[in-house]
């Protein structure tokens, strides 16, 4: 019986070390930089922040590769990982025509006072308006920043590390702020 227990312990341990397929990186450059990058239709993170391009863990194999924002259109393109490599690509994204205006404000904002500093730092979870990829919660949750919109009622989705998923409708009026309070997952 203890030698029974010991073949086994002994291939799952080496199942873990040996058998596990091991990982590639993709690594993005262009612009927009904050690109939303998605792996075969799954968000993954933003392509870059700051300028400088995000490295992501990526399983083996030929991927499509789609990048969004919601001021261009969206660029796909296939990129094969191959294992313990970097694939790296280019990329440029082609403007749409700007809204007009008049505008309102949607932005993110934390349970208590607040400064110009993010209150989700690092949190790269995305948000979809009416189903639509607009950026990251980092990028457009503090005090001066969030995303300019028409007037009118949209759905909300936040998929966050920090906060969890939040959703709900909210009514953008001209000239006005708008805010998603955000509450830490306990």
């Amino acid at each position: 019986m203890k030698l029974l227990i010991l073949a086994l312990g002994t291939l799952l341990i080496s199942g873990f070390v040996f058998g596990a397929a091991e990982e590639g990186y993709i690594k993005a450059r262009g612009k927009p930089t904050g690109a939303g990058l998605f792996v075969d239709g799954k968000y993954i993170g933003p392509a870059g922040r700051f300028t400088v391009p995000e490295k992501y863990r990526v399983a083996p194999g030929e991927h499509e590769i789609t990048l969004k924002d919601p001021r261009y259109e969206d660029f796909s393109t296939k990129v094969t990982i191959r294992p313990n490599k970097t694939s790296k690509f280019g990329y440029k994204m082609k403007k749409v025509e700007p809204a007009k205006g008049p505008f309102g404000r949607l932005r993110f904002g934390g349970d208590g006072s607040e400064s110009f500093i993010s209150v989700t730092s690092g949190d790269i979870g995305a948000i979809y308006i009416n189903d639509k990829y607009w950026g990251f919660i980092d990028e457009l949750n503090n005090r001066g920043g969030g995303m300019l919109l028409p007037p009118g009622e949209y759905n909300v989705r936040a998929e966050t590390n920090n906060f969890g998923v939040i959703s709900q409708t909210v009514k953008i009026e001209a000239h006005k702020v708008t805010v998603i309070h955000l509450t830490a997952k306990k």
